[in-house]
């Protein structure tokens, strides 16, 4: 059976569904998952066609603070199980994950912290960068095949954004960002979107001040990512920077499971 999975940054789930026609989108694309990051509200604030979508069940997972982070999944079969967090509280207030359990893989969905405000938004980012590997790491030990996705908010190599040299002292594409990028993928995991494409000017995200989208000025921050044991199982993996919306796109993989 295949699997297609698509992961996308909406900037606010109900931006997007006002100003855009996210659910249109969804119904044209119909994937299997859909997970989602930045949802930027609580379930009681969503209207209540983003709640229950037809042919989909829906799980969200909120900040304690209103208008910021959140995540959401959006699937065809339902999970055996459904978690939210890392069970670490300091991480889980901010609503980053969700982790859904089917019968055979494990999908986490995941908002990374963006480490860009100030150097204790870095120290965060990094600690919670630590106790997802360590978590993830702690999954396939157990003999779980994971599947990885979200916006990581940092670009892994130089081909993976339009302007390293000058964005090399900034979050996002600092050496211990990237650094730590090897680490987890050394840990047997593989970044499937270069399975299938090696080429530059590939990129997920674009500054939405500067209008980078137009110039295709971007980052590859958004990433799926599969432990070892599936990447046999990895069909095909790719961007849609045609869809709008958001300053990010979607991503997509399909997986034989």
């Amino acid at each position: 059976m295949s699997v297609r999975a698509l992961s996308w940054n909406v900037n606010g789930l109900r931006a997007v569904h006002r100003h855009g026609d996210f659910l249109g989108w969804l119904t044209a694309g119909s994937p299997d998952i859909l997970c989602v990051q930045e949802t930027k509200a609580q379930i009681e604030q969503l209207p209540p066609e983003l709640r229950r979508i037809e042919g989909y069940h829906a799980y969200f997972a909120s900040a304690e603070r209103k208008g910021y982070s959140g995540v959401a999944i959006y699937t065809k079969e339902e999970p055996v199980d459904v978690v939210e967090g890392l069970g670490i509280p300091e991480f889980d207030s901010e609503g980053r994950v969700l982790i859904a359990e089917y019968p055979s893989f494990t999908l986490m969905n995941i908002y990374y912290p963006n480490g860009r405000m100030s150097p204790e938004r870095l120290d965060y980012k990094m600690r919670f960068y630590d106790a997802f590997l360590e978590f993830a790491v702690g999954l396939t030990a157990a003999g779980r095949p994971l599947v990885v996705c979200g916006d990581v908010n940092t670009a892994h190599r130089e081909i993976d954004i339009a302007r390293p040299k000058e964005n090399a002292k900034i979050s996002g594409f600092m050496p211990e960002e990237r650094a730590w990028i090897d680490t987890f993928l050394s840990h047997g995991f593989v970044d499937t979107f270069r399975m299938f494409n090696d080429e530059g000017e590939q990129y997920s995200y674009w500054d939405m001040k500067s209008r980078a989208r137009e110039r295709n000025v971007g980052w590859r921050i958004d990433y799926f990512f599969v432990s070892e044991g599936l990447r046999e199982r990895v069909k095909d993996a790719w961007i849609m920077p045609e869809v709008a919306g958001s300053d990010h796109c979607p991503v997509g993989v399909e997986l034989d499971v």
